[in-house]
């Protein structure tokens, strides 16, 4: 076994041991069955979705020179016979693309050169009576086909790295895009390679200075297709861990749901098992990775992209059109191109069919708030303590400077919001709250009481039990204080006590001709405080 050439089954082995494994081997069924026109695959997901996982298992189920069936056999994969028939049976190519990429330039060598000549320096230790010598790689495999009759599955892991870190133009950018080419758009290709499988972050861009890949199947963040729950936990998943260890799984939901992949609600694997593991409900980017992606990208703020971000992560959705995206990360024309990027790399959610971005959970909504912190001169960052101090304003009970803050929100941040109903009203309260994130659950929309809905709801979080319950009633020519009236004639106080000691109702009031808000706040007390989420509550919130 080398280091590129039939790396065998020890890597998956040794995960599928693991106290928090799920089963995805599903996905192998799924590549054996796919017709040859779509045998090549480019598979890309956000960090931290378990891509590498995924390479590791197609290693240990492609790769010669490995027994395979044991570890395989109790798993979900073993369905017909196809399954071991193509068990360790093909010559398999993996490279960890970004981290040879790291050791080729600490070895001041040319990267797709050193990986070339190293995979066809096993190649030929495999194959000692086929001259490879001197040959390019492709050369090579289609030599050892030609002459044995034996196929090759290859793998890229982290397969974009050299296209969103590397300069357009580059030498050992455009090097690697020439090895794709030589590898997979040649006469040959089809006939030597069993199955090409590319995984990384960014989805290919379909441009002249990629056609090396333009005839890979694409299976993105925003377009899975048959492949959403194969990379990431589903929602069953998510529950069974949290069964299995008894951790909370309301709590899990609001920190780490809200992929939406094909209508698959899908979680972010490496957050969920370390929340597991340590027990505890974080934000856990910082520990992986830094905000250098945000900051670079933010920083070019095309056609308002500040005040996209910012209705997004005061709950609010935007459109979006995600059709030209770019992969390199460096050359961006407008904001949709930028927040596509920041879907692909896991800091928004995408809804294909509303086509729509959102903060997906409390978890990404914890990095920009961190971001902010980290960069106290930023729009975003300002906003924030805007914000903190409206809240601050509510909780005190001061309704008339609560209605002139939330005026200036409309006037100076969001004035892009034509307001035309109370929908758009509650836009601009949601965006008025937004710092209450930290204390909050994401707010309810519509949340149902036993007389009617309440338009907005902020309900504490666990570790927050001292904070009030808010509800926001709005109204449009009618008068704040017609709001504080339908508030306690449909009796929504009575379904909220169960969630705090104290509840706070909010009404406000939008008037057409004046353009002016006006706020009514009440406050009541329950007679009794429950200690726990009661369990209407807890259906509600899932």
């Amino acid at each position: 076994m080398g280091q590129f050439l039939n790396k065998g089954n020890k890597k998956f082995a040794d995960f599928s041991k693991t106290k928090y494994f799920v089963d995805k081997t599903e996905l192998i069924n799924k590549l054996l069955e796919k017709d040859a026109d779509e045998k090549f695959i480019c598979n890309s997901r956000a960090r931290r979705f378990g891509k590498s996982v995924t390479a590791d298992m197609l290693v240990a189920y492609f790769s010669k020179g490995a027994d395979s069936r044991s570890l395989f056999e109790p798993l979900k994969c073993v369905k017909d016979g196809q399954f071991l028939d193509n068990m360790n049976r093909y010559d398999t190519i993996f490279v960890d693309i970004q981290a040879q990429f790291a050791i080729a330039q600490f070895e001041k060598e040319n990267p797709t050169r050193f990986i070339s000549r190293n995979i066809v320096r096993e190649l030929q230790e495999e194959y000692p009576d086929i001259a490879l010598g001197g040959m390019a790689l492709m050369n090579a495999v289609s030599r050892i086909y030609h002459e044995t009759g034996s196929q090759f599955v290859i793998i890229f892991d982290e397969w974009d790295y050299p296209i969103r870190e590397l300069a357009e133009g580059s030498g050992e950018r455009s090097d690697y895009i020439e090895l794709l080419r030589g590898l997979f758009k040649n006469s040959d290709a089809k006939e030597y390679i069993r199955l090409a499988y590319l995984t990384g972050i960014m989805p290919i861009v379909r441009k002249k200075g990629q056609s090396a890949v333009n005839n890979f199947m694409e299976y993105t963040m925003t377009n899975p297709m048959d492949l959403a729950q194969d990379i990431g936990f589903t929602e069953s998943e998510v529950r069974m861990l949290c069964e299995r260890s008894g951790a909370d799984y309301g709590q899990m939901r609001e920190w780490y749901n809200g992929y939406d992949l094909n209508g698959i609600a899908m979680y972010n694997p490496l957050s969920v098992v370390r929340a597991l593991s340590s027990g505890r409900f974080q934000q856990y980017w910082t520990v992986t990775g830094t905000y250098g992606d945000i900051d670079d990208l933010i920083s070019k703020n095309f056609d308002g992209l500040r005040e996209e971000i910012i209705k997004m992560l005061s709950g609010n959705r935007i459109p979006i059109n995600v059709s030209n995206g770019k992969n390199d990360l460096q050359y961006f024309k407008n904001k949709s191109e930028v927040i596509t990027a920041l879907i692909h790399l896991g800091y928004f959610a995408y809804d294909a069919d509303a086509r729509e971005a959102y903060v997906p959970n409390k978890e990404i909504q914890e990095v920009f708030y961190q971001y902010m912190e980290d960069n106290e001169s930023d729009n975003l960052s300002r906003f924030m303590k805007f914000s903190e101090k409206i809240l601050s304003t509510v909780l005190e009970g001061d309704a008339e400077e609560t209605a002139r803050q939330i005026q200036g929100v409309h006037n100076d941040f969001v004035s892009s919001i034509e307001y035309n109903d109370e929908n758009s009203l509650s836009c601009t309260i949601m965006i008025a709250l937004i710092s209450a994130f930290r204390y909050y659950y994401k707010p309810v929309r519509g949340f149902p009481c036993e007389k009617g809905f309440a338009d907005i709801v902020y309900l504490p979080l666990p570790n927050y039990p001292n904070r009030p319950v808010i509800v926001v009633e709005l109204k449009w020519d009618k008068g704040a204080d017609a709001a504080i009236a339908q508030i306690k004639k449909r009796q929504y106080p009575e379904s909220l006590r169960s969630f705090s000691g104290e509840i706070l109702l909010v009404g406000i009031d939008y008037d057409k001709k004046t353009k002016e808000h006006t706020c009514v706040i009440e406050r009541l007390y329950a007679q009794t405080r429950a200690e726990e989420i009661s369990s209407y509550g807890k259906k509600v919130l899932e």
